[in-house]
């Protein structure tokens, strides 16, 4: 319908002020005496024009060229708001196609033949995923499920560090472990991982070896079987909330293949990097960036940003047509850095998305459930999913937008009532099973003979939500907003459950019965196809 909407009002205003920009936005409504879409574009226009913005909206409705099938008629209301409404037949008929569609309906091919990296998740192997990782990789797998239902050949990537003082750390926990397993008297430093997890792993050590390792060094059997362990567990963790990458790229492969290197000859042969106290810094003072930073420190060790740099000139060199980076806001003030470096080697960073997803507090019980990854007193991803199940977890993560902070109530995410927003749209999903169970009980089928029938406001409504998914998941998937997908479906839902309320179905006339069947199975449709954006299932019985 937007879409619609779209095609005849672009060229109206292209006529009219060919020379002017023009942001043309709809939003639906609230008042249903305002019609089914409204635009505020002659409002925008107003400074530019110099003109009252009710004046500029009748000259706009006095060019637009529409089919009156389609639109009933298109009024100027308040200050100058353009509001449009659809046919009941156009909105009736949008019912046959989202069933002919099916699966389909919703995507759309206009970003066919381009591809997308999407990096997300790329915690480093030194413990279980955190919930904290947990909203991370929801968040990224349904921004490529998105960039997918949009047309976009996803490449779904995880990048991570084996090596460095966090690795050599863990190796050294587990050896500390083994050993007090086998008896020593060793004190267990206190910045050290002291989950559940470290232990586990030296006690296996020493059912596997005895006491054969008592003088292997950290970074020997015991970094390389941490690290091995703490991979597994994290690709079991993402498989069971349905997340699966198809790149892993190590960071270190960037200093193997003198990828680092590179970026550092090149920075010295632009005049962008100079040394003091020892270290290489960056000129980023010239780069637009407030100050310079230190790349390489007079350790000899890289800061955090040159294989940032080093591995993201790797991603422009696949040739990707869009790379996502979905980063904790731990970032937010470093991805610059990283952007301004790129740019000024000649790589065109408007085809990098940032992302950067807020913290997570968990409740329970109406207390804050305290984190801490070395301590390990906090709720993996794991136990969070089997608390309350994938589907909740997927759905909460989805429900926020990414950029705020987030409360996840456990208490509420296992509750089986309409109070919980997972239960409340997977019922409606699996009460439409149950109606088409009873039709086919009762020899009724659904029919799109008799879709003008479909004419109270509980059905118009319910109509003309469906009709607006396509547009949403567009909107969704161009802006990376997986969260207003969620808040749709929860609009659906309550579309839905109020026409079920308020329309009699199988008890209806038999022409009104197997229309509103046919509608019942493009609510299905919608509903189905919006909690696979989602990465959620669509139970048929509850």
């Amino acid at each position: 319908m937007r879409n619609y909407v779209t095609l005849i009002c672009t060229p109206a205003l292209d006529e009219l002020y060919p020379d002017i920009e023009k942001k043309l936005f709809f939003d639906t409504p609230q008042n249903d005496g305002h019609g089914h879409l409204s635009t505020n574009i002659a409002l925008s226009l107003n400074k530019q024009l110099k003109k009252n913005p009710r004046e500029i909206a009748a000259a706009i409705i006095a060019a637009i060229k529409y089919d009156p099938a389609i639109i009933e008629k298109i009024e100027i209301a308040g200050p100058g708001f353009i509001n449009f409404f659809f046919t009941s037949s156009y909105i009736a008929s949008t019912v046959k196609t989202i069933c002919d569609e099916g699966t389909e309906y919703g995507k759309s091919h206009k970003y066919s033949g381009k591809r997308a990296n999407v990096e997300f998740v790329s915690a480093n192997p030194t413990g279980p995923l955190t919930v904290g990782h947990g909203r991370n990789a929801v968040c990224g797998d349904t921004a490529a499920n998105l960039l997918e239902w949009i047309g976009y050949s996803v490449d779904r990537e995880y990048y991570f560090n084996n090596a460095g003082r966090q690795m050599r750390v863990l190796g050294d926990s587990v050896r500390h472990r083994y050993l007090q397993k086998l008896g020593d008297a060793i004190e267990f430093p206190a910045d050290y991982y002291q989950g559940e997890y470290i232990t586990e792993l030296g006690e296996l050590l020493v059912t596997e070896y005895g006491d054969k390792l008592r003088n292997e060094p950290a970074e020997g059997v015991f970094k390389d079987r941490a690290e091995q362990a703490m991979f597994e567990d994290i690709k079991k963790s993402l498989k069971k909330i349905g997340i699966e990458h198809s790149v892993f790229f190590n960071e270190n492969s960037l200093y193997t293949d003198g990828k680092i290197t590179e970026v550092l000859n090149l920075f010295k042969e632009k005049g962008l990097s100079y040394e003091k106290d020892d270290a290489i810094w960056l000129k980023l003072s010239e780069l637009g960036n407030e100050q310079d930073k230190v790349i390489v420190k007079s350790t000899g060790e890289p800061t955090y940003r040159l294989p940032d740099i080093a591995y993201h000139i790797d991603k422009f060199n696949r040739n990707y047509d869009l790379l996502i980076d979905i980063f904790g806001s731990d970032h937010n003030a470093t991805y610059p850095d990283v952007m301004a470096a790129l740019k000024s080697m000649g790589y065109d960073t408007s085809k990098v998305a940032v992302l950067i997803h807020q913290f997570v507090t968990v409740t329970q019980g109406g207390e804050v459930v305290k984190m801490s990854t070395r301590k390990a007193n906090y709720i993996t991803l794991d136990e969070l999913i089997d608390e309350a199940g994938s589907d909740v977890v997927r759905f909460f993560f989805n429900m926020r937008s990414i950029n705020s902070h987030m409360n996840f109530d456990v208490d509420l995410a296992k509750k089986q009532s309409d109070e919980n927003p997972v239960f409340y749209m997977q019922y409606a999903h699996a009460r439409i099973c149950s109606i088409m169970r009873m039709a086919e009980e009762q020899k009724l089928e659904a029919s799109f003979e008799n879709l003008a029938l479909l004419s109270t406001k509980e059905e118009q409504k319910l109509i003309i939500n469906l009709g607006f998914f396509p547009d949403i998941v567009l909107q969704s998937g161009e802006a990376l907003e997986p969260h207003k997908v969620a808040g749709y479906l929860m609009e659906t839902a309550e579309a839905f459950h109020r026409f079920y309320t308020q329309c009699r179905i199988i008890q209806s006339p038999p022409q009104v019965a197997s229309a509103r069947l046919a509608l019942c199975l493009a609510a299905k449709t919608v509903i189905a196809n919006g909690l696979r954006v989602l990465g959620v299932s669509s139970p048929e019985r509850m």
